[in-house]
């Protein structure tokens, strides 16, 4: 068996310097636990694989066993700071296109019920992250809660809205009380183009 090359390198998001209510000061520190996440998920990766090699790949391994179900959260973690960053530009991108606000009308009435729904979500208690899905199925848009990174993300549907609503997304430009003033401050700044290219 030839041995674990594959690694993942952490993106660059230099385009999000001048965002809109999150300080570049937040983003810098953002980044940095970001790629925390991209190094355990290789160095998970890779101690499990080396497990496997040796034949230790077993439930009965807790050390195998807890890796493994370690390995969801750093991932996830991984994954879903990378569509949280890609979604945002200073300033945003202004209205959505069509295609997005067709989907999100054909899936809440109204784009104006869509966003009250996923501000609504957001602003929750708890740590977490709020995400719009679409149902690779039908195409309808649905929001959720997401927590710790790998728990209610829904299998085989797409992120095509992902915001972090984790304390550190936001602290210390806002007190953790005020995530509501950090959700307005995310959606000035939401790349709409980006969140439609996701849509299929």
């Amino acid at each position: 068996m030839a041995d674990l090359a594959k690694k993942y390198t952490p993106k660059s998001f230099p385009h999000l310097k001048g965002l809109k209510g999150i300080s570049d000061g937040v983003l810098e520190s953002h980044f940095k636990l970001y790629e925390g996440y991209v190094n355990r998920t290789n160095k998970l990766t890779e101690t499990l694989f080396g497990l496997a090699k040796e034949g230790q790949a077993a439930g009965a391994n807790p050390a195998y066993a807890e890796m493994t179900r370690r390995l969801g959260f750093e991932y996830n973690g991984m994954v879903l700071h990378e569509y949280y960053f890609a979604g945002m530009k200073p300033g945003g991108s202004g209205n959505p296109g069509g295609k997005l606000k067709t989907a999100a009308e054909a899936s809440f009435s109204s784009w104006d019920v869509y966003l009250a729904d996923l501000k609504a979500v957001a602003t929750m208690p708890g740590i977490g992250w709020a995400v719009t899905f679409q149902d690779p199925t039908t195409g309808w848009l649905s929001n959720h809660w997401i927590s710790l990174h790998e728990i209610n993300n829904i299998a085989g549907f797409r992120p095509i809205v992902v915001m972090d609503a984790w304390e550190h997304a936001f602290v210390p430009d806002y007190k953790p009380y005020e995530r509501a003033k950090y959700v307005e401050a995310y959606f000035s700044n939401i790349d709409w183009d980006a969140a439609e290219g996701r849509l299929k």
